[in-house]
């Protein structure tokens, strides 16, 4: 592995331990749960240990988590620090979610670098990155039987882990400074999360297609003789002269001599005799 790619160890346990205060944040609020410490703390665990144990998993990797005893240390009590200060915390509603975005750009930018490190192109590095920064968020919702907020409208999850580590895949790729790329990438995770939190952000809810387009109707070229008279309007008199053709212009106009002559009687006596 290339010694630009190498993940210090204090930004991993970074990432662990804000993952695990954030998990004891969110799942201490949830009082009709009746969590204990060892609840709390594994739900702490699960959120700070789910993304790398994830992209270890895909990377086919030794877990980095169970390589040093400081991982476990530092999730576990910065999960009883997030349950112990939850009622003074709670007074800053925003912190929560501040610590959420915080967390999937920490995780994406590790996954994202950690896997180009081992040779993966940029669109594979891109979905491990992914998938790093939103496993500790899925496996906690699991655990806490709450519907998975990266599958529901206005979370942005996976859109702004993926808006993070594109960029630090193609800052890397132009050769940019690993630790500039990686602070780009979480700053561009953080920002595209919180602005949609504050602005109501979010993709279109699904939906299908009601109706299919209408194709237009392909004009005939020609008429066969065989072919009945297209209805414009027009029609035909037979008079004691011949037929005649009339326009839907004059179709209207009564035809003089189309009919026989019907001989009327007159009122006045000896009107209707011829004369001599």
């Amino acid at each position: 592995m290339d010694d630009l790619f190498v993940i210090p160890l204090w930004a991993d346990l970074l990432a662990v331990g804000i993952g695990a205060l954030q998990g004891a944040l969110f799942a201490a609020q949830f009082r009709d749960r009746r969590l204990d410490w060892l609840g709390v703390a594994i739900i702490g665990l699960v959120v700070g240990f789910g993304g790398g144990l994830l992209r270890d998993l895909l990377l086919n990797v030794p877990l980095a988590t169970l390589q040093t005893n400081w991982y476990v240390v530092v999730a576990t009590g910065a999960a009883l620090l997030g349950m112990l200060l939850e009622r003074v915390l709670a007074r800053v509603n925003p912190l929560i979610t501040v610590l959420d975005a915080l967390t999937i750009g920490l995780f994406g930018a590790i996954g994202t670098t950690k896997a180009l490190a081992l040779g993966l192109p940029e669109v594979a590095a891109i979905f491990v990155g992914v998938l790093a920064a939103v496993g500790g968020s899925i496996l906690r919702d699991l655990l806490l039987n709450l519907p998975i907020a990266l599958m529901h409208v206005g979370s942005l999850y996976a859109v702004a882990a993926a808006a993070g580590s594109g960029t630090i895949a193609v800052l890397l790729a132009f050769d940019v400074d690993v630790f500039v790329a990686g602070a780009a990438g979480v700053a561009i995770t953080f920002g595209v999360r919180m602005a949609s939190v504050l602005f109501g952000w979010s993709l279109p809810e699904q939906r299908a297609i009601t109706r299919l387009p209408r194709l237009p109707s392909i004009p005939r070229r020609g008429r066969r003789d065989d072919d009945p008279a297209p209805d414009d309007g027009s029609r035909t008199v037979t008079t004691s002269t011949g037929v005649i053709h009339l326009h839907p212009t004059t179709s209207s106009i009564p035809v003089v001599g189309s009919a026989a002559r019907v001989r009327r009687r007159s009122p006045i006596p000896g009107a209707s005799r011829p004369h001599g």
